[in-house]
């Protein structure tokens, strides 16, 4: 067995540690808020990008897809199938825009206005699991959304 040469042990001992690195803290910590929302929305018939999609259009409704896409980060290929599903489950109305055919305007339907009402409990759920006080996770929002935000100003 070949001994490691002074170099070999420099890089090694410099190489980054998976728990070092911040992208994976926000990836980990991620996939436990996804664990808690599924549990959380299973009840509701919604995945996580679903919910997103309902909560903004509970903030406004009739958006365009392409608005809503800007609002959860998600490209049309991903947000149409999502849709199509919310309105397999009876929770929105897709239509073609009478000014613009190229435009999809989203609407909630009477159900998916509804559901907005047993939505209620969900942030008092996650904000109980996050272990965190009100002004420690408005502290850690304000913390992502500046980092989202540089992340993006940088990004190619």
């Amino acid at each position: 067995m070949a001994s490691k040469t002074p170099h070999t042990a420099a890089n090694e001992a410099a190489a980054p540690k998976l728990e070092q690195q911040l992208c994976f803290a926000v990836y980990s910590t991620m996939l436990g808020f996804n664990k808690v929302y599924r549990e959380l929305l299973k009840d509701m018939g919604l995945t996580y990008p679903q919910y997103l999609v309902m909560l903004v259009l509970w903030e406004r409704d009739g958006l365009t897809l392409t608005e809503i896409g800007e609002r959860v980060f998600l490209e049309s290929p991903t947000l149409t199938p999502l849709l199509k599903r919310l309105q397999s489950a009876g929770l929105i109305e897709r239509e073609r825009s009478a000014q613009d055919e190229r435009q999809v305007i989203i609407t909630l339907t009477r159900k998916g206005r509804e559901l907005r009402s047993r939505s209620a409990t969900v942030m008092s759920c996650i904000a109980e699991a996050t272990g965190c006080s009100l002004r420690e996770i408005n502290g850690l929002r304000d913390q992502l959304l500046a980092l989202r935000s540089n992340m993006f100003a940088h990004a190619a």
